[in-house]
């Protein structure tokens, strides 16, 4: 369904009834890599999903789009849904919004899942690595940043023997706009640190990462588990960065128990 929302079309989806969820999706993909969460766990929650501006079916004006900025579209969108408390979960770049969405909004946060992501800032070598892949999409379109990403976005038993996945992946990519990929990419790049703010959660959290994750590594996600008081930390094994999509089965019994907890 699309709203307006700050000024530009949002696109989101809102099914099932009862505890909030809501899902935030990972760079340069769209909601509908939640679609394996949605099917299981509106039986069980109420779950919104939403593309973020620049993405699926919602506008893409002009950049760079802040982590504060897509942080206010789903506050905006909890407004309109009157979502007066909710559980985020976010992967990757949904994680990097999670923690500006808690960090603003505080009060608003039941519970918060991070997937995938870190707390830090981008280093500086990253973030021209990031600013480099937003001039060529600009250049090049959104295929050539599938070719660069799909590889990174998969653990190698996905990439080897999830023909379904791998494709998959890449149509999401495709499917988005050249403008709101580097528009993302230069907002990520400026970034700040949120270590600080997980020393300061008082709510319950969960760190959740593949264990074929590259881009957000084992070590990085236990680094991020431990600065965080009484946090749950789970593995899944034959999980890349994308680990609700490569193994979702495991990913939804330890999000909905975790849930479930936070009754």
């Amino acid at each position: 369904m699309l709203i307006n929302i700050n000024g530009i079309g949002i696109d989101y989806r809102d099914l099932g009834s009862g505890i909030p969820v809501v899902f935030v999706h990972a760079f340069p993909l769209d909601q509908t890599m939640w679609d394996p969460q949605l099917s299981a766990l509106q039986k069980l929650f109420r779950v919104i999903t939403i593309d973020l501006r620049g993405f699926g079916g919602s506008h893409a004006p002009a950049g760079p789009y802040s982590m504060t900025q897509m942080a206010d579209d789903v506050r905006a969108l909890l407004y309109h849904l009157e979502i007066n408390r909710a559980t985020l979960v976010g992967l990757s770049m949904g994680g990097y919004i999670s923690l500006a969405f808690l960090k603003k909004y505080p009060q608003i946060v039941r519970a918060i899942v991070l997937a995938d992501t870190r707390a830090t800032a981008d280093t500086p070598e990253a973030r021209e690595r990031r600013l480099i892949s937003a001039d060529k999409a600009e250049r090049e379109g959104s295929r050539a940043i599938a070719d660069d990403m799909v590889p990174m976005l998969l653990g190698r038993t996905s990439l080897d023997s999830r023909p379904e996945i791998v494709r998959r992946v890449r149509e999401m990519i495709e499917g988005n706009s050249a403008q709101g990929i580097a528009a993302a990419q230069r907002g990520m790049s400026e970034r700040i640190d949120s270590t600080e703010l997980l020393s300061q959660l008082d709510l319950p959290c969960q760190v959740i990462v593949g264990a074929e994750d590259v881009l957000t590594p084992v070590s990085e996600a236990e680094t991020m588990q431990r600065g965080i008081k009484g946090a749950r930390f789970n593995v899944i094994d034959r999980a890349g960065h994308l680990s609700n999509l490569e193994q979702p089965e495991e990913f939804n019994k330890l999000l909905s128990d975790f849930i479930d907890e936070c009754r």
